[in-house]
């Protein structure tokens, strides 16, 4: 019980409910006082933290994306080629499965996107800039060319620091962006409220969470049907025994914490999996194959746009944000929310939300993820059954092979 009230979506779930009541509570007209001076505060503590967060976007780009790089880069294998692409393909085949879905769906979703009847919002009294060290775009940039670089030029000294800086940037995110999430989300929620989009638009935030739930179990199924096509093999033979892995990604929310049980459950399968590819696969696939992470946020990106900015993303800036979405989740840790926490600076550069969208997104995003965690997880299986496939399809002996994660 404990685990629930120090859980990040349960501080989420209470900033969202406190933020909605004194929302609404301060546009009371009876209130209108005390109720001006309560959202002079809360919109300007909002752009502090919305400045924070933003100033540590980049730090987390250049901390997730180069190391993993580097660390894929170690092994010339060509088993971790065909590993790479399947996670990769995987997560964006997922993402145009979501834009798809989303481009049919939303439009029938009963939003209301005009401002009409809205209160408007205070301005804010102390503007805190904190400017970023780069923009995003350059930090994802900077963070291949040294990745790829280090790896070239054997370059054991900065792959080192880069490992050093990844735990540096993690310990930045785990004190400091988590824990301050459920207080700007809350001041954001307490504006939605008061402004009086978040009571119109409740009902369409249940439905949006319910679809992508549908999309994880049918991008799961693809997955294995995929591999049991490929691998010539059964794939219940795999699935049947992923469900302990499932319900602890769900309670965990986290592919790392999840990696334990999903090898146990792996290993229950074999055959079809190889004893060898077990070993390799499921640990790296646990921090490199995000997919169904990726659906849900494609789908909540779009929703959240024709919420807060009247419609959706064009065809061309999603596609865009779908390619770069694949290559940031292969970056992103296997912690509760680091999908979303990595592709930050996407969100924000690609798409062009503010804080507002950042925050509205941070929260159903979290709301949620814990099936998105589920997915990826049993998605794995699917990925292994691939390498399987592949290793017996090129006669390649068995073997303990062994991944430096």
């Amino acid at each position: 019980m404990k685990k629930i009230f120090t859980s990040l979506p349960f501080k989420l779930l209470v900033g969202v409910v406190l933020g909605i009541i004194v929302g609404q509570l301060a546009g009371i007209e009876q209130m209108k006082t005390a109720g001006d001076g309560v959202m002079n505060v809360v919109v300007t503590a909002r752009f502090i933290l919305s400045e924070l967060i933003n100033f540590c976007v980049p730090l987390i780009v250049i901390g997730f994306i180069a190391p993993s790089i580097t660390r894929l880069g170690k092994s010339a294998s060509r088993m971790l080629g065909v590993a790479l692409f399947c996670a990769y393909v995987s997560s964006i085949l997922a993402a145009f499965l979501s834009m798809a879905a989303g481009y049919g769906i939303i439009p029938h979703l009963s939003i209301v996107s005009e401002v009409e009847g809205l209160k408007e919002l205070p301005e804010v009294v102390f503007q805190l800039e904190i400017p970023a060290i780069m923009s995003v775009m350059s930090a994802l940039v900077l963070s291949v060319l040294l990745g790829l670089a280090c790896t070239w030029t054997n370059a054991v000294t900065t792959t080192n620091v880069l490992e050093e800086f990844q735990k540096i940037v993690l310990q930045v995110v785990t004190k400091v962006v988590i824990p301050i999430l459920p207080v700007f989300i809350g001041f954001t929620f307490c504006a939605l409220s008061y402004e009086g989009t978040i009571t119109k638009q409740l009902p369409v935030f249940i439905q949006v969470v319910l679809i992508v739930m549908v999309g994880h179990y049918i991008w799961t199924a693809v997955l294995y049907i995929a591999a049991g096509i490929y691998s010539r093999s059964n794939p219940l033979d795999v699935l049947k025994n992923y469900g302990p892995a499932y319900i602890t990604a769900i309670g965990t929310m986290s592919s790392a914490a999840t990696l334990a049980v999903a090898l146990r459950c792996a290993k229950k399968s074999e055959p079809p999996l190889r004893d060898d590819m077990v070993d390799f696969g499921i640990p790296l696939f646990a921090n490199i194959h995000l997919c169904g992470s990726v659906l849900t946020e494609v789908f909540f990106v779009m929703t959240v746009s024709q919420i807060l900015y009247g419609s959706m993303p064009d065809i061309g800036t999603m596609i865009l944000f779908c390619l770069l979405l694949g290559v940031f989740a292969i970056g992103a840790p296997g912690v509760p929310g680091g999908t979303v926490m990595a592709s930050l600076g996407l969100i924000t550069g690609v798409l062009g939300f503010d804080e507002t969208g950042t925050a509205l997104m941070l929260t159903i995003f979290a709301l949620q993820d814990s099936f998105g965690t589920a997915c990826n997880i049993t998605g794995d299986g699917a990925l292994t059954m691939i390498l399987s496939g592949y290793a017996d399809r090129h006669n390649i002996k068995e073997q303990n092979l062994k991944v430096d994660l």
